[in-house]
C-alpha cells in the first residue's frame, strides 16, 4: 500500500508510506528497533536498501530490496539480542566493495560483529574481531561510510559517567580493521561523552556532543564540537585550529553551553551541508522549564542557535536506564542551494498525539520560521527518528524506518505486541 500526502507547496514536500508485503513484525516491548542512534537501520549502496531490526523473539531479521520496489527479501538469522534492553540495537552499513556489516546487541558488552561472506548477500561470516583491543566493553556501536567506500566505526568503551570514544578505520582493499583512537574523546574517568557523528560530501567527519558525570540523565551538559578532514586522524575546532589528542572537557570546543538540570537529553543528533557546515538537533528547557526543540549550527562565522516549534507540555528527566520520554530525540538534514538553507527535523511528541513529524524552514538564515507537520495519522509509541543517511546524501530521498514501538521508564518493558515494520519516504 502506498499514500501520499501533500504537506507544503512552499517547499514541495510530500510523504509516501511504502508498507511492504508480510515481513517479520518487530520486537515492540522496548524502542530498541527505533532508537535515535541506530547509524544505521537502513542503508542503500548501488541502489539496493538493507534493513535490519529485531522480531518478536529476538532474532536479527536482515531484508533487502531495490530502492525503488516495494517488493522486500529477508533473512532470518541466528543472531540474538538483550531486546528487554533498548541499548542493544542493531547498526548496519555496506561497505564500497558490496559487503554487508553488522553490529548488534551491545551494552557494556563484548564486541559482537559480523560480515556478509559475499557483496549483496545477507548471509553472514561467523563473530569477526576487529582490532582485538578494547572491545570488551562496548556500547553505541556506530559505521560510517566514506566517500572511498572504507569504514569508520565508532563506540564507546566503558561505562556511563566514565567512558571514551574509540574510532576504528576499515579499509575495503585488504578488507582489514584498524585502530586510528583508542580514546579519541577522554572522560578522564570522571565523565563520558554522548555523542553522534556524520560524514559530508567532501568525507570530513563531523562529531559533536554532550557531558555527563554520571549515569544519571539529568547531569547532561554543554554542546561540543570537532571534525577531521583525514578520515579520523587529525581532529580540529570549528575554526580550524587543531586539537590535540585525546579530546578533554578543558579543550572541547563548547559550541553552546547548556547548565546541568536543564532536562539536556543524551545523543545529539547531526548533519552538515554541502560547504561542510554543521548542524546539531536536540532539546534542552531554558529558563521556561519546557524542554523544546533547538538547533545549533555553524553559518561559517560563529554558532547560532535557533528554537523550533514552541511545545507547551514539560517534563523532567531524572534517573539512569532508557527513559520513557514524551518526546523523541530529533533528526535533521539540510540542503543548502546558494544563501538559501533549507532544514528539516524529524521528531515525535505526545502533544501531537505521538505521530511521525516534521518541522521545516525554507531559509534558516533569515529565520524564516518553522511550520510542523505531522507525517502519520496514527501514534507510533515511542518511536524516535532514524533514516537512510547514503541515500538521503546521493539522492536528497529521505527515507525513515518506523515501527510503532513501546518502552518502560528506566529499561523496564511495556506490553505491546510486535508491530509492522515499514519505511517511510518523505520526498519530492
Amino acid at each position: 500500500m502506498r499514500c501520499f500526502l501533500s504537506i507544503s507547496a512552499v517547499l514541495l514536500i510530500t510523504i509516501n508510506a511504502c508498507l511492504a508485503q508480510p515481513l517479520p513484525r518487530g520486537w515492540a516491548k522496548t524502542s530498541v528497533n527505533t532508537v535515535v542512534f541506530r547509524k544505521n537501520s537502513l542503508v542503500t549502496y548501488n541502489g539496493v536498501q538493507y534493513a535490519a531490526w529485531y522480531d518478536s523473539t529476538g532474532r536479527v531479521i536482515l531484508a533487502k530490496r531495490e530502492v525503488n520496489s516495494e517488493e522486500w527479501s529477508y533473512r532470518r538469522t541466528d543472531l540474538t539480542g538483550n531486546v528487554a534492553d533498548a541499548h542493544n540495537s542493531i547498526s548496519i552499513i555496506v561497505d564500497g566493495d558490496g559487503y554487508l556489516h553488522v553490529a548488534w546487541n551491545h551494552h557494556n558488552s563484548p564486541l559482537q560483529y559480523r560480515r556478509s561472506v559475499s557483496p549483496g548477500s545477507m548471509v553472514l561470516t561467523s563473530n569477526l574481531s576487529m582490532t582485538g583491543s578494547e572491545e570488551g566493553d562496548v556500547t553505541y556501536p556506530e559505521f560510517f561510510r566514506m566517500p572511498s567506500g572504507d569504514l569508520i566505526f565508532m563506540y564507546r568503551s566503558g561505562a556511563s559517567g566514565g567512558g571514551n570514544l574509540v574510532l576504528n578505520r576499515y579499509t575495503t582493499k585488504t578488507q582489514t580493521w584498524e585502530r586510528i583512537h583508542t580514546i579519541l574523546i577522554d572522560g578522564e574517568e570522571q565523565r563520558n561523552a554522548y555523542w553522534q557523528a556524520c560524514v559530508d560530501a567532501q568525507g570530513t567527519i563531523h562529531l559533536s556532543w554532550v557531558w555527563r558525570e554520571s549515569p544519571d540523565v539529568a547531569r547532561n551538559h554543554d554542546l561540543c564540537y570537532a571534525r577531521s578532514r583525514d578520515g579520523g586522524v587529525t581532529w580540529e575546532r570549528s575554526d580550524g585550529t587543531t586539537y590535540s589528542l585525546p579530546i578533554t572537557a578543558a579543550s572541547a570546543e563548547y559550541a553552546f553551553r547548556i547548565p546541568q538540570g536543564s532536562e539536556l537529553i543524551n545523543q545529539t543528533s547531526m548533519y552538515a551541508d554541502d560547504l561542510g557546515r554543521p548542524y546539531i538537533a536536540t532539546y534542552w528547557a531554558d529558563d521556561n522549564n519546557t524542554p523544546q526543540y533547538q538547533l545549533v549550527y555553524h553559518d561559517g562565522k560563529a554558532w547560532k542557535r535557533q528554537q523550533v516549534g514552541e511545545r507547551t507540555q514539560s517534563f523532567t528527566l531524572s534517573g539512569a536506564g532508557t527513559k520513557r520520554i514524551p518526546i523523541s530525540r530529533p533528526q535533521v538534514v539540510a540542503e543548502r542551494k546558494g544563501r538559501k538553507v533549507s532544514v528539516m527535523l524529524i521528531f515525535r511528541d505526545a502533544e501531537r498525539d505521538s505521530r511521525v513529524s516534521v518541522a521545516l524552514t525554507n531559509n534558516l538564515l533569515r529565520r524564516a520560521g518553522w511550520y510542523i507537520y505531522d507525517v502519520t495519522d496514527f501514534s507510533v509509541g515511542a518511536w524516535e527518528p532514524s533514516y537512510d543517511t547514503e541515500l538521503w546524501k546521493s539522492q536528497r530521498r529521505l527515507h525513515l524506518f518506523v515501527q510503532r514501538s513501546g518502552q518502560g521508564d528506566g529499561e523496564q518493558v511495556e506490553e505491546l505486541q510486535a508491530q509492522e515494520v515499514f519505511v517511510l519516504e518523505v520526498g519530492d
